[in-house]
């Protein structure tokens, strides 16, 4: 075989292995399927991986859960404090990033889906990522950026441990960096850390004293705050009151269709209920109130 037989043997073989190269993600790279954008207004990324290859997609809910801002009781500063912040984010004025932190079952991802319910017919879209997923922010926002809806980028129960890639991924985004989210991009995470990564007793050793007394955090400290720092809005949430609890309990039940008489003489069944599951929370209130309604007569499950 002659020299130019060989040269274009090898021309044509490169040329093939640069075509499959565009088709064949390499490693550790996971490129974001374009979903079909009226499918709905709520996705769940995915992914899926092999030792050689990974691959994202958005898939569409299906079912929206349609909660509105009027169905949360006993929030109204933490639920004004997000829905201002909000509705600046989606008339395309500026918002912060937002961090929902505190007790559990108080309202934190409801907040999220009511929002989501007030603003869809105004182009706004939600985008959940489980906190595994985190380190490829960078490729779904690369996939947003262009579109004309406003994206709300979720993440519900963050937390890290030391060490996980998505942790650095996720302060990349938040730091403004060239990777930085765009202006139809929002960030909104709940967690019942408010520091978003675990605190240790032993950590409490790295704090110095200065002459005059004042105590500075170290190094480890100043790490585990310095992620939950870069949401420009955080927003606390606290266990509830025993008025507070059925405030809530009487709020779910009228929505289930009982009239004031039934909610009244539900009390007491409200508060043995809550002190069986050991919480006051609203997520509690919820399960009763959708109980005692299937069970009354006149109610709907």
């Amino acid at each position: 075989m002659s020299s130019p037989d060989v040269s274009s043997l090898i021309a044509r073989a490169e040329s093939l292995l640069q075509r499959l190269e565009t088709l064949v993600p390499s490693p550790h790279h996971s490129p974001v399927i374009e979903p079909d954008w009226q499918a709905s207004v709520a996705f769940r990324y995915r992914k899926r991986s092999t030792a050689a290859w990974a691959a994202g997609w958005l898939e569409p809910v299906r079912h929206v859960a349609h909660i509105r801002y009027d169905d949360l009781q006993e929030v109204e500063t933490q639920k004004n404090r997000f829905a201002r912040n909000l509705a600046q984010f989606v008339a395309g004025r500026p918002a912060n990033n937002v961090l929902l932190s505190g007790a559990r079952g108080t309202g934190k991802s409801s907040l999220v889906k009511a929002a989501l319910h007030a603003h869809a017919s105004q182009g706004l879209r939600l985008i959940e990522v489980d906190k595994a997923d985190m380190i490829d922010l960078p490729d779904l926002i690369d996939l947003v950026s262009a579109r004309p809806e406003r994206f709300i980028v979720f993440c519900d129960d963050l937390s890290f441990d030391e060490g996980e890639p998505g942790y650095k991924a996720l302060k990349s985004i938040l730091d403004g960096t060239v990777s930085a989210s765009g202006d139809n991009v929002l960030i909104i995470a709940t967690s019942n850390r408010r520091h978003l990564l675990p605190e240790y007793h032993s950590d409490n050793k790295s704090y110095t004293r200065s002459d005059d007394g004042e105590l500075h955090p170290g190094e480890v400290v100043e790490e585990k705050i310095s992620l939950s720092e870069r949401f420009g809005l955080w927003i606390s949430f606290y266990p509830f009151s025993q008025d507070e609890y059925l405030a809530i309990v009487a709020q779910w039940l009228s929505h289930f269709g009982l009239d004031a008489a039934a909610i009244e003489a539900a009390r007491p069944e409200a508060l043995v209920w809550a002190i069986e599951r050991g919480s006051r929370s609203g997520r509690v209130a919820f399960q009763f109130a959708r109980d005692h309604a299937g069970r009354t007569q006149g109610g709907a499950a």
